[in-house]
């Protein structure tokens, strides 16, 4: 859900931001917890929770229940218990979980940043590529597809001196894509600062829905992976990436095969896509199968 409050976000102190991040994604756990297993949760006082609620509002820690049951859209997700009944482990329960994570990651990902996210694509002139720890491996994909739809992708060292080095080559016109799920890292931060002083535009995949004013990237694209103390899926993350790169490659080849000319297209998207794509959408107009280039 993504909870209504009269205080504004940026208005909340770090430990706000994370309790009302928690209720955003875990509402129906939040429901059944009282004040002392959401602060042990959070690993914060029962006092700065007490305080969270009067800060927003409400009387009490009660009727910040009440207020977070009267926004809420129903059971969005099962909870984790329900999920790991039994000794053994089972790949129904798990693949279960997978799904409770794309139900919250679709309840909270913004179609406009979305839509945002496919437009910096479209006008971008390269796009640089940055992943670290596990999500290397998020970049490595996003990388991979980007390169076969034709965009001009570079894949950013994780870290030191090649950062900066690979960093110095983005510039106005450019897009950064980096992933910042549980906190912004040192190299996320030289990401976002370096936007400003160089001028290219910054998506970010994030896993919090309450994030600090310095942390914000130009368009920020959600995706829940789990609580903080649990195992950290992917699933919601990759699925998103795919989502981003067909909607993509669809929006590209409808223009062109609904016979629009390249001056047109050129216009809409950056030029060299149009000149590795131009031929594919021309293919696709005479039947030929150019399906699996994407």
């Amino acid at each position: 859900m993504d909870l209504h409050l009269p205080t504004p976000a940026g208005e909340l102190t770090r430990a706000e931001q994370k309790i009302l991040d928690y209720i955003n994604t875990n509402t129906d756990t939040f429901l059944f917890s009282s004040i002392g297993q959401l602060a042990e949760r959070l690993e914060l006082s029962d006092a700065t929770v007490s305080r969270f609620a009067r800060h927003v509002g409400c009387r009490d820690f009660k009727a910040l229940k009440s207020l977070v049951l009267e926004q809420s859209p129903g059971p969005a997700v099962k909870l984790a218990a329900t999920l790991s009944q039994g000794a053994r482990f089972s790949p129904q329960a798990w693949l279960e979980r997978q799904r409770a994570y794309l139900e919250t990651t679709i309840q909270q990902l913004s179609t406009g940043e979305f839509d945002r996210a496919v437009e910096a694509l479209c006008s971008a002139q390269r796009v640089f590529v940055h992943g670290k720890n596990a999500s290397a491996s998020l970049a490595q994909l996003l990388h991979f597809r980007l390169r076969r739809l034709g965009l001009q992708v570079s894949l950013l060292p994780s870290g030191g001196s090649e950062l900066l080095e690979g960093l110095s080559q983005a510039a106005e016109n450019d897009l950064v894509v980096l992933f910042s799920f549980s906190k912004l890292s040192r190299e996320g931060r030289i990401l976002l600062d370096h936007s400003r002083s160089a001028g290219y535009r910054a998506l970010a995949f994030v896993g919090r829905t309450c994030l600090p004013a310095e942390e914000q990237a130009d368009i920020s694209l959600f995706a829940y992976r789990g609580t903080e103390k649990e195992y950290h899926s992917m699933a919601a993350p990759a699925a998103l990436l795919d989502a981003l790169r067909d909607w993509f490659a669809e929006e590209f080849t409808a223009f062109l095969v609904e016979g629009e000319e390249v001056v047109s297209a050129v216009d809409h998207f950056h030029g060299w896509v149009v000149a590795v794509l131009f031929h594919r959408a021309a293919c696709a107009r005479n039947g030929d199968v150019f399906a699996e280039i994407f």
